[in-house]
């Protein structure tokens, strides 16, 4: 019997989660699963297509219980996509789930010509992502695919923090009229605890300090409700946004102000909120279970530079190197996304 997964997070860590109420929640990928399932019972046009990913991705119950309403397509991506793509192009809201790491490398095509170029209403859940697979190395890992598909046209990013926009967001794709892709993770998450609790595509959810917001100007502008100034701006997404969270808490106690944003849309990208925090904070750092090529980072900096902001910035990621063996939280810490690494890394950043 393998040992269990080392926790997510520190004894430090748990301890700043506790003073901010953070309550623990479960894995994104189960919360997508019972929503989905929840919609497909109302919805009998929801269908779920699956490459040998049942198990995985949690879908077993749904199978079980919406047995007309699943397609099961075996180790196939590329046939999934295109499946998937057939069936939204006749009417059916067709969710198709598979790991990231191979639905968007081996049917990259298909995502490109099938979904995107075609316009067809399709969902595809890239699941188990980024490095989530931990110790089965870098051909299981899916450090690519915000790249690859920022740069294909007509498709809206989602990768959510949390369980609440986790469910929103699967209540999003199921109504969109456009392709949509959907990252999520394996491990337990914890709630952000947001309250009023909000989420909107394409609008930055702001999680630290608690109340604060942004809210659109008639001008299409943002117009902040945090404080007019914060020595560093963690803009994060997925499940990298709490330990932001709580490295702008231990930050706050050594008497440095921090906002954290969470952006949940990868594309489009809230460019406002970008620039609001690029004009209002000494610093920015983007963070990301992504490499930091080609992602949430490189996407924040040409925004910032086309609007002729210059704060001190840095991104973290995974960078372009082999990547290093281990679990989920070894290689969060070995990379510093974690609440001890993040909070030196802006110190640091912020002496420069």
């Amino acid at each position: 019997m393998s040992a269990p997964a080392p926790s997510m997070f520190t004894p430090a860590a748990k301890a700043q989660a506790e003073k901010l109420g953070l309550r623990k929640g479960r894995a994104n990928l189960e919360e997508f699963a019972d929503t989905l399932q929840a919609l497909a019972t109302a919805d009998r046009n929801i269908i779920a297509v699956t490459s040998d990913s049942r198990g995985s991705g949690k879908l077993a119950p749904f199978g079980k219980a919406l047995p007309k309403q699943i397609v099961e397509v075996g180790i196939a991506e590329q046939n999934l996509v295109g499946i998937t793509a057939g069936l939204a192009a006749c009417g059916k809201k067709a969710f198709g789930v598979s790991p990231s790491c191979f639905l968007t490398a081996r049917s990259l095509e298909q995502i490109k010509n099938d979904v995107c170029y075609s316009n067809v209403p399709a969902v595809l859940v890239g699941i188990s992502a980024g490095v989530s697979y931990g110790a089965l190395g870098s051909t299981h890992h899916s450090l690519h695919d915000f790249a690859v598909l920022r740069a294909i046209h007509n498709v809206t990013i989602i990768a959510p923090a949390d369980n609440f926009e986790t469910r929103e967001a699967v209540r999003y794709a199921a109504a969109a009229k456009r392709p949509v892709f959907l990252r999520f993770g394996k491990a337990a998450m914890l709630d952000l605890a947001i309250e009023p609790a909000s989420f909107e595509p394409g609008r930055a959810r702001v999680v630290f300090p608690v109340g604060g917001s942004l809210l659109p100007t008639s001008s299409g502008a943002v117009a902040s409700k945090l404080a007019p100034a914060h020595d560093v701006a963690f803009l994060a997404s997925g499940e990298t946004v709490v330990h932001a969270l709580l490295a702008a808490a231990a930050l706050a106690e050594q008497g440095v102000s921090a906002r954290v944003l969470s952006f949940h849309t990868i594309k489009p990208l809230d460019t406002a909120a970008v620039i609001a925090a690029g004009r209002e904070c000494r610093a920015i750092m983007t963070v990301e279970e992504h490499m930091v090529a080609g992602g949430l980072g490189e996407a924040v900096a040409s925004t910032l530079l086309e609007a002729g902001l210059a704060p001190h910035f840095k991104r973290i990621g995974f960078p372009d190197e082999d990547t290093v063996t281990g679990a989920q939280a070894d290689l969060f810490r070995h990379y510093g996304i974690s609440m001890e690494g993040l909070t030196d890394a802006a110190l640091a950043l912020l002496q420069r």
